[in-house]
């Protein structure tokens, strides 16, 4: 690393604060801070869907399982797509008319409306702690690359990205995180597929090559295991149903066509970038063996082979990945204190300016909390695969219902959620204390059986129950 590199990356850190500050005087209430203002278009739409899904745990964590594993690390990226595709084809349009006609921010507006106030309180701490943990993620694939860059500790890397995140976020809300998203997808497509393939193939990554000099288990689609394959592709697909940022995305969008299109152009390039990263992974495997953390992989490949000043504005991209997930995540979890919980439960007459302060310390306190989480565990993908456990099992049996299913009642919902989510939490909880091999099994199935099962039996013995109006009047 050059002056010219380590300049680069500072340059890019205090961008991030300025766009923050600039989007802070471009909103004027809790609807442009948390949707910004229900105007975006078809791109920026794909922009945000790109930002939040392909971060640190889709281009570093793909490409350090591909080094450990194999091409079956392209896996993830294709649940990513699976998952996108499925939420265009079938919810976004839908959410998008349900959120203009009842005036949503959050996903729990919707439960609420379509079951009561506590279930909305089981979606609301559902969706919280999966975010924590997917910032987290984040945050810990953002000191990976910083460890790198300056050859810093863990934890310190890890206090300077929590930072900027944070500061940005808490700052400038969505409109601030539509700013920086554009700009660091570009930085990305251009990092990992326009300048960082090229150079793989240039350093042996040619097909070829990689065939005769990688050991065969190295090209075996199912090296992962098939039962995570299986978990991993059905609880990110069912978490893209429920994830809060889908329906936020949605909602944000300035018409029901923008929120269907933007997802489907984000697929083709979730596939592309995943792809590229696998392939990088691949070719690290034959230049760097020995790695210790296959997470360091992507970051040490660019180090090491990368020329002066490209170098420093590819590290900037890899680590605009990761920022742009960490930052969505933040920002809905705050959502979700401030509106879910602090307007709605503990002061629902709070003025504008108070739920605009409230919305800025909550975004701080919670990207704190990710990093504190960041800190304990550290690898990337297994922080994510419990916030897409967490989301998946609990919330997607009554969020199809509270769509597409108008009469089911809010019991069969509550009970659902609350079995599903006390379940993976339960399962997680007896992994860390037991090594009894029924707790080997994937938590989101227990989850995923307990949450149908009690919504089949709640809705069989259902109360007769009239749609509210918000669900009867979205076409």
């Amino acid at each position: 690393m050059t002056t010219l590199d380590y300049s680069i990356v500072t340059g890019y850190l205090l961008m991030m604060l300025a766009l923050g500050v600039y989007a802070q005087f471009q909103q004027s209430n809790t609807e442009d801070y948390y949707v910004g203002g229900r105007r975006l278009g078809t791109l920026s739409i794909a922009v945000l869907w790109m930002a939040s899904w392909v971060g640190g745990a889709s281009v570093i964590g793909s490409a350090g399982r591909a080094h450990n594993l194999g091409i079956t690390a392209v896996w993830y990226c294709l649940a990513l797509a699976i998952g996108c595709f499925i939420f265009a084809a079938l919810f976004a349009a839908k959410v998008k008319r349900l959120g203009d006609v009842g005036q949503y921010l959050t996903y729990p507006d919707l439960i609420e409306d379509r079951f009561d106030g506590r279930t909305r309180l089981i979606a609301t701490l559902t969706t919280a702690l999966s975010f924590i943990a997917f910032a987290a993620g984040q945050l810990a694939a953002s000191a990976t690359i910083i460890e790198v860059i300056f050859g810093w500790s863990f934890a310190q890397s890890l206090l300077l990205a929590t930072s900027i995140v944070v500061a940005y976020t808490a700052i400038g809300g969505f409109l601030a995180i539509t700013y920086t998203d554009w700009l660091q997808i570009i930085l990305l497509v251009l990092g990992v597929v326009v300048i960082g393939l090229p150079i793989a193939i240039l350093n042996g990554g040619t097909p070829d090559n990689l065939l005769n000099n990688l050991p065969p288990e190295r090209f075996d689609l199912g090296a992962w295991g098939w039962p995570a394959i299986i978990a991993l592709v059905v609880s990110i697909s069912m978490s893209f149903i429920v994830s809060m940022d889908s329906f936020t995305r949605s909602y944000s969008a300035k018409s029901p066509s923008a929120a269907r299109n933007g997802p489907f152009l984000a697929v083709i390039l979730i596939i592309i970038i995943g792809g590229a990263a696998t392939w990088i992974g691949l070719t690290a495997g034959l230049l760097f063996p020995d790695v210790a953390s296959g997470d360091n992989v992507l970051p040490l490949f660019i180090e090491q082979l990368f020329p002066t000043g490209l170098k420093g504005l590819v590290l900037v991209g890899l680590l605009a990945a990761v920022m742009s997930t960490a930052d969505i995540c933040i920002l809905t979890v705050s959502a979700n204190t401030t509106h879910d919980v602090y307007q709605r439960f503990v002061n629902p007459a709070a003025s504008e300016q108070q739920l605009f302060n409230i919305s800025i310390a909550a975004s701080a306190l919670i990207g704190l909390l990710a990093g504190l989480m960041a800190w304990q565990m550290q690898d990337v993908i297994d922080i994510l695969l419990i916030g897409f456990t967490i989301n998946g099992a609990a919330l997607v049996i009554p969020t199809i219902a509270a769509i597409y299913w108008r009469h089911t009642d809010s019991n069969p919902a509550f009970w659902s959620m609350l079995a599903g989510l006390t379940t993976v939490l339960g399962w997680h909880g007896m992994r860390l204390i037991t090594t009894d091999p029924v707790f080997s099994i994937d938590p989101l199935w227990p989850g995923l059986f307990a949450a149908a099962t009690v919504f089949v039996i709640g809705h069989r013995h259902r109360a007769p129950w009239t749609p509210p109006a918000q669900v009867e009047a979205a076409p």
